[in-house]
């Protein structure tokens, strides 16, 4: 072959180029067209700013569509309506809440099962604006604001002062509703005491408060199950796959937030959650995020053990929201956890 009619090198660049974009083009085309269809999932959660910024990260991530999922995410204001949203149908699976009114609906017949774990260490400590307040034995004889009787912030408190030897019928509880609003009643000072997240425990001189010398629940409470994930016995049988898939993303996402790559992804998901003053959702976020990287609160196993399980059931047992003790595999199912992290690989 004469030197002319030899392929420029610049010409075989050109063509193995297209060829190579062709064949991605076939691939991306052929992947579509055998796509199954979204699989439709009713998400339900409280609504504490770190669900919401958690659920923003996914979003942002597509973490639950790249499982094939096509989710909607409701939050509700209460463990209540979050079990009636489960009941009813309208919602097949929560993933981020307190679950003791799992268990003692199902002591009472309920067909509710645990997942997962989702947080496990509680991110509370117990604030006072109160000088002489130093420690939870201080809280005898006092007012402490907490949730309403038998939610989840009366519980971690019932849970730290039976912990600390305190006879809780000597201290009074009032009902502030959420953390945020427990923080605002002890920072004015109407109150004694009370729990809130970690996300003000860094800017305690910024409200005048200060942290109980053993009221961070985190180290003091470590075998409390802050958060799991449970569904209605008809949603796994109905809808098994999609739960496995929803608990595999969520997984994914708690790996991620516990590590320290995520600070500047974890503070933008907190302000394109909240709408608020970006400021302030920069330094709770931010103030969250160490806490999470630094404690590693979050079950990036997901397996839920017996044993915290039967922590759980204890202490609705002691605080009188349940009779007795139920066998690990009738309140729970980690099986849909294991295969979630069998996606994971």
């Amino acid at each position: 072959m004469a030197e002319r009619d030899l392929p420029r090198r610049r010409d075989v660049l050109k063509l193995a180029g297209a060829g190579a974009a062709t064949a991605l083009s076939l691939t991306l085309l052929d992947r579509h067209a055998g796509a199954a269809e979204p699989i439709k999932v009713n998400i339900v959660n409280t609504s504490p700013n770190s669900a919401f910024t958690i659920q923003e990260l996914l979003k942002q991530k597509h973490w639950l569509e790249d499982f094939g999922l096509q989710p909607t995410t409701l939050n509700v204001a209460d463990g209540s309506k979050l079990m009636g949203a489960l009941f009813s149908g309208s919602s097949d699976i929560c993933l981020l809440s307190g679950f003791s009114q799992v268990l003692t609906a199902d002591a009472k017949g309920g067909k509710i099962k645990m997942l997962a774990g989702a947080q496990l260490l509680p991110s509370y400590a117990v604030f006072s604006k109160k000088p002489e307040i130093k420690t939870i034995k201080d809280l005898e004889g006092k007012t402490v604001a907490t949730g309403s009787v038998g939610a989840l912030l009366y519980q971690l408190m019932a849970a730290i002062l039976q912990k600390k030897g305190v006879d809780i019928g000597k201290v009074k509880f009032v009902n502030a509703g959420s953390s945020a609003n427990v923080f605002r009643a002890v920072a004015a000072g109407t109150v004694d005491a009370g729990p809130s997240l970690y996300d003000v425990y860094e800017q305690q001189a910024k409200y005048g408060v200060h942290s109980l010398e053993d009221g961070n629940l985190w180290s003091e409470l470590p075998e409390y199950t802050y958060q799991g994930s449970y569904a209605s016995e008809d949603a796994i049988a109905k809808k098994r796959d999609a739960l496995v898939r929803v608990l595999a993303a969520y997984c994914k996402a708690y790996r991620y937030i516990q590590s320290p790559d995520s600070l500047h992804d974890y503070v933008a998901a907190r302000q394109a959650a909240l709408h608020g003053d970006p400021k302030l959702a920069e330094a709770e976020a931010s103030s969250e995020w160490r806490f999470n990287e630094k404690f590693k609160p979050y079950a990036t196993g997901l397996v839920l053990s017996k044993e915290r399980i039967d922590y759980m059931q204890k202490l609705n047992i002691s605080l009188g929201s349940q009779k007795d003790m139920l066998p690990y595999d009738k309140v729970a199912d980690m099986s849909l956890a294991r295969d979630a992290l069998k996606l994971l690989g």
